[in-house]
């Protein structure tokens, strides 16, 4: 039997409760991650075409916002059929952290509020922020206290995602979800990796049980090693999870989601795309990022989308060459018309994707792990990193 056939309700695995985030049922249970230069407006309508769920638009500083930061202005564009609206903020701060999210009730700039104390990158942990913040449980408990309660008249859900912690001796996720839980965020989400992992090695999907096991009375999500399907039914299964957070394994294959629509209704899960699929979304999405950027500037961003979209596909190292240096709809066009439809969805396009990197030593201020009870605001950690 395979996990799909596993998951299928029967009277010995009867469906579980819809995934809820505050006033939102997000089915399937499927939530896509926010990730930097990636999911602006154009990517996420795509996936959202593919299939349904949460979709959360690239990551942004509360201090950015607060100043209305142009650039910043223009990443929280959402589509008029898009609901609910997910912003993902990061913080250090919790009073800019407050005043972030009264600005998004009071201009109704979202729906919904996702955190993000993720970030495993070198430039943002020696600030204190990222992975690093939650190891200072009290100022971690500060910044979710100061979102939630601005967020509250409006009912508007705050959500939490983390790492495990900083490395193995530093593991800070059970309480960060008690505290998440307790401060009275909607929900939780875990990258089953250390910051010292970076996204090298395997998530390890057994803190994600734990992390079940200690939070039981908001949603428990997981994020972690999610490439097709079959991974996140799995990770339902093993982990007990009421959902699962997607995001390098859509790099390229935004059907993802409608594997993963199909996977949760109980319907087999259709074979991968021939390359005249593959094509059309290609254009597809070169249209939007041209909507949303303007032609030049949108197909110049779609460059670092190609390698994952041919991935496995045999064409050649010239043409590939060339798809990496398209600059305008036209020559894409041209390009794409070289392609064989007919050829089959490859193998080798299955399995991770994405950056992975290897694991290293986590950078700190000095100091930063002598009191984890500190409640001091870390100075210049707000500062444009990706997520985590």
């Amino acid at each position: 039997m395979t996990v799909l056939d596993s998951m299928v309700p029967t009277a010995e695995h009867p469906p579980r409760d819809g995934l809820r985030i505050g006033p939102y049922a997000v089915d399937p249970p499927v939530v896509l991650a926010p990730m930097a230069g990636i999911t602006n407006v154009a990517f996420r309508r795509l996936c959202r075409e593919y299939g349904a769920g949460l979709y959360v638009c690239e990551m942004i500083t509360s201090r950015a916002l607060v100043e209305r930061h142009p650039q910043t202005m223009q990443m929280i564009t959402f589509d008029a059929d898009e609901r609910p609206r997910s912003m993902q903020l990061y913080g250090v701060d919790p009073v800019t952290m407050g005043q972030a999210v009264r600005m998004i009730v009071d201009e109704d700039l979202a729906d919904h509020v996702d955190m993000n104390f993720g970030c495993p990158v070198p430039k943002v942990t020696r600030k204190g922020g990222g992975s690093a913040l939650p190891y200072k449980r009290r100022l971690f408990e500060d910044i979710v206290t100061a979102a939630v309660r601005a967020a509250e008249p409006a009912g508007v859900p705050v959500t939490v995602k983390f790492r495990i912690g900083i490395d193995d001796d530093h593991l800070t996720y059970l309480d960060a979800g008690r505290i998440a839980e307790q401060a009275g965020a909607s929900a939780v989400a875990l990258h089953a990796r250390t910051a010292a992992q970076r996204y090298s090695g395997t998530a390890d999907w057994s803190t994600i049980t734990r992390l079940k096991e200690t939070v039981r009375g908001i949603p428990v999500l997981g994020n972690g090693d999610i490439f097709s399907a079959d991974d996140a039914l799995r990770m339902m299964a093993e982990t007990g999870c009421d959902g699962v957070v997607v995001g390098r394994g859509c790099l390229g294959r935004p059907w993802l989601f409608r594997d993963l629509q199909a996977a949760f209704a109980g319907r087999e899960v259709p074979p991968g795309p021939d390359l005249g699929e593959v094509r059309r979304v290609l254009r597809r999405h070169g249209e939007l990022l041209s909507e949303h950027m303007g032609e030049q500037k949108g197909v110049r961003d779609l460059r670092k989308h190609m390698a994952q979209y041919l991935r496995g596909f045999p064409i050649g190292s010239d043409l590939r060459k060339r798809f990496g240096l398209v600059s305008s709809l036209a020559e894409l066009d041209d390009l794409l018309a070289g392609l064989d439809p007919d050829v089959p969805f490859p193998e080798d396009a299955e399995g991770p994707r994405g950056r992975q990197g290897s694991a290293g030593k986590v950078v700190l201020p000095e100091g930063w792990l002598d009191d984890p009870e500190d409640r001091c605001v870390p100075s210049g950690a707000e500062i444009d990193h990706s997520g985590g």
